[in-house]
């Protein structure tokens, strides 16, 4: 008799080892699997990641505050830069709130709006564009800026264009 409640247990115990390796050897394989998933989509992620970085390279290569010989430019004449940008993308928009037409947008805007500038990029220490719309219209403005003796800020139009409408 209690030889074979040892053989049932020695039975059962073997039942349940057999069970454990069986399905740790399902778990084991299926982490394996997401693992290499996982491995694979971050190879993706990092080449994802170097083409925008080289992409954010080539797009701030026209951009005040990555040209140092244009921050230099400013910083010799005694301007801290990081006042300096917001100052005079400031002054651009506050021209926006002049009375009747926009003093630097050559277009006129259509019946009851108003011709706008949105988005403003300093280039160099001389250059910016800029967009504009009023609400149907838009176009796009190439401005040259000086900063006079007198530390006066003085807006040149030098080229624009509005986008056909369809």
């Amino acid at each position: 008799m209690k030889s074979k409640i040892f053989m049932y247990l020695f039975v059962f115990a073997t039942l349940i080892i057999l069970f454990q390796f069986v399905n740790s050897k399902r778990v084991f394989e299926d982490m394996n699997n997401k693992l290499g998933a996982h491995k694979a989509q971050l190879v993706t992620y990092k080449d994802s990641l170097i083409v925008l970085q080289n992409d954010i390279l080539e797009v701030s290569h026209f951009n005040l505050e990555r040209n140092e010989d244009a921050i230099s430019y400013f910083e010799n004449d005694g301007y801290k830069i990081d006042e300096l940008i917001p100052f005079i993308k400031d002054e651009l928009y506050k021209l926006n709130e002049v009375k009747g037409e926009h003093p630097i947008v050559p277009y006129a805007a259509s019946e009851g709006r108003k011709m706008l500038i949105n988005t403003v990029k300093m280039l160099n220490h001389k250059w910016i564009v800029a967009d504009f719309s009023d609400g149907e219209y838009w176009g796009e403005i190439f401005l040259t800026y000086e900063i006079t003796k007198e530390k006066e800020l003085k807006f040149n139009l030098v080229e624009y264009f509005l986008y056909p409408f369809d």
